[in-house]
């Protein structure tokens, strides 16, 4: 049982931790919303990556060659999703600046709309299941049926933290940068990083 938790803790935080496009863009919109919107974000991706952690233990074997001929297909649409993101945030935020302090700012999403939205994104990386299916095909859990749940929600556990701390860290730098000209500047660069990082999945 030990080394389920051990192995999906492990698995949750060695997909989570590098901080790609979607990661990116969840700081990104956690610095402009409440801290609700940024955790409904984060809880978002910590459930795509839980559901694929899930069918990799219940049968990714069979799987992986099913996703492969649509994984590079997935990946351009995830890509086109997440520019058109920030493109939509970059506008809105150079919109605010412009209308100056009389402007009023789109309204950040609500948390229910964060989780769904961050959830579509992370589901169509299907390259997920793969990860965790060599995991698991490697021995990195064991295939009894507790052992297999325990591994899963470990996995979910670790990815939810770590997308918590990218939201939290997130809000607190929206709460710094409070003037006109800083919301701008981090608009901007994170829009460019979204967009950069967006292209190299597919480049």
């Amino acid at each position: 049982m030990t080394a389920a938790v051990v192995a999906g803790l492990l698995a949750g935080y060695g997909i989570a931790i590098p901080v790609g496009a979607v990661g990116a863009h969840l700081v990104a919109v956690a610095a402009r919303s409440p801290w609700r919107t940024g955790a409904g974000a984060a809880l978002g991706i910590a459930v795509a990556d839980g559901l694929y952690a899930l069918l990799a233990v219940l049968g990714g074997a069979a799987l992986v060659p099913l996703l492969a001929p649509v994984a590079s297909p997935l990946r351009w649409v995830s890509a086109v999703v997440l520019v058109a993101l920030a493109a939509h945030w970059t506008r809105a935020a150079v919109r605010a600046y412009r209308a100056g302090p009389s402007g009023a700012e789109s309204p950040p999403p609500a948390p229910r709309r964060a989780f769904l939205t961050f959830l579509g994104i992370t589901v169509l990386n299907p390259m997920t299941v793969v990860y965790f299916t060599a995991l698991v095909l490697g021995g990195h859990s064991t295939t009894g049926g507790t052992e297999s749940t325990v591994f899963v929600a470990a996995a979910f556990a670790a990815s939810a933290s770590w997308q918590l701390l990218l939201a939290t860290g997130g809000t607190l730098l929206g709460h710094l940068v409070t003037g006109p000209r800083g919301r701008l500047a981090t608009a901007l660069a994170s829009g460019l990083l979204i967009t950069a990082l967006a292209v190299g999945l597919v480049v």
